[in-house]
């Protein structure tokens, strides 16, 4: 179908052509019984990629429409008895920059991918090595030495094609964040390079964009959301500081539990800054040491 000849036309075209879309949705859709025996509306996969194809638009933009006509794609439907049809259907409109696609992007990437969070920006400008095999999930003995964001599109397109993944490899710094992260709703810091972190930081805070802290060494790990006008990383390092590139996980090493435990974290407050629920960890860091099951926390709106 034509959507434009006349932007006179625009609209009515384009409403004509969601209707057809939801009658179609409506003729393809199919009771599923969810394991507590309800019955639901459901959309497969199959009938999902026939639609797109009908309709020559993108399977993210089908799963919106039937969300929209309270059909639940079928892969999404153990999320909905928590985060609800409305939830989901946020998720799939909302767009997530993830810096760095190792240890902690790699797991960040396969969690968002899952949750259903329709677009996602990916920059990482490094290629895998073998010592990156006990910890970073999108790193197979087959691709040591290839590109880690292209695994990361690769690696999204099998779990959920709906997603629209922007791939960059480069390594982020002053000149190119802003064209990396404008116009996403979360940015997730998953670097290992502080000085890089902070520019980060500061191109969230200009373009007004919350940001999600991740760090990790041996089975310690940190997190925190900051918002512009937090203090966030600020507040770790003096001002007249000379900081160094990497802190202390190039001598005691990232054994494999401990990315993947912080990325779920990440993930988890990416999600409730879309769907506006639940409290960030804002304005103070949350410390784990995972091999001992604590957790503590510092204040930062205080700390000197």
């Amino acid at each position: 179908m034509n959507r434009i000849l006349n932007s006179r036309f625009k609209p009515i075209v384009v409403n004509n052509m969601n209707k057809d879309i939801r009658k179609r949705i409506n003729e393809l859709k199919r009771k599923e019984e969810a394991p507590s025996g309800e019955v639901y509306q459901g959309l497969s996969l199959q009938v999902i990629e026939t639609i797109a194809r009908e309709f020559q638009i993108s399977k993210r933009e089908v799963e919106i429409a039937a969300l929209e006509n309270e059909v639940i794609p079928i892969k999404y439907h153990r999320n909905i008895g928590t985060i609800g049809i409305p939830g989901q259907r946020k998720l799939l409109k909302a767009k997530v920059a993830v810096i760095g696609a190792g240890g902690l992007g790699g797991s960040v990437i396969e969690l968002l991918a899952r949750m259903g969070v329709g677009r996602m920006v990916v920059v990482d400008g490094d290629t895998f090595a073998e010592d990156n095999l006990n910890r970073q999930l999108l790193c197979t003995e087959k691709n040591i030495r290839k590109s880690k964001v292209t695994a990361a599109v690769g690696r999204v397109g099998e779990i959920n094609s709906a997603v629209e993944v922007t791939s960059h490899q480069a390594f982020l710094g002053a000149e190119n964040v802003d064209s990396f992260i404008t116009g996403c709703d979360v940015v997730i810091d998953a670097l290992d390079n502080i000085p890089v972190r902070l520019i980060l930081q500061e191109a969230a805070r200009r373009l007004n964009l919350p940001l999600v802290h991740g760090a990790v060494a041996g089975f310690i790990g940190e997190l925190m959301t900051i918002f512009p006008g937090d203090r966030g990383l600020g507040a770790l390092f003096k001002p007249d500081q000379d900081i160094p590139p990497t802190g202390i996980e190039t001598e005691i090493g990232t054994p494999t539990i401990t990315p993947t435990f912080i990325a779920a974290g990440q993930v988890m407050e990416a999600v409730k800054i879309i769907l506006r629920r639940g409290k960030p960890i804002r304005n103070r860091l949350r410390y784990f040491e995972v091999e001992e099951g604590k957790i503590s926390e510092i204040s930062l709106s205080t700390q000197p």
